[in-house]
Parts: structure tokens; sequence; C-alpha cells
């Protein structure tokens, strides 16, 4: 492998390293993110009752 593709092949395996530890270090540190949470909703439109 010449210089060049080694530095191209590091360059992109640390970028996807660090933001992979980023996303990783944001989803454990986000305060109070549970209150956020929706649930999904299961009833479609032709399940309601009609009035």
């Amino acid at each position: 492998m010449t210089t060049t593709g080694l530095l191209v092949m590091l360059l992109s395996v640390g970028t996807v390293t660090i933001l992979f530890a980023w996303c990783i270090y944001k989803v454990l540190t986000t305060p109070n993110e549970t209150e956020k949470v929706h649930g999904v909703e299961f009833m479609t439109p032709d399940m309601n009752e009609p009035d």
C-alpha cells in the first residue's frame, strides 16, 4: 500500500471512529431524554369506531 493510500485509510477510519464515539457520548449524557420519547400509534384511521 502506498503512503497516500495508508494516510487516506487512517483518516477515514479515524473520522468514523470519532463520529461513533461522539454519538455514543451524546446518547449517554443527554439529560431528560426519556421525557421526549413518544409512543407509536398502533391505531390506523380505518380501525377507529364510527361515531
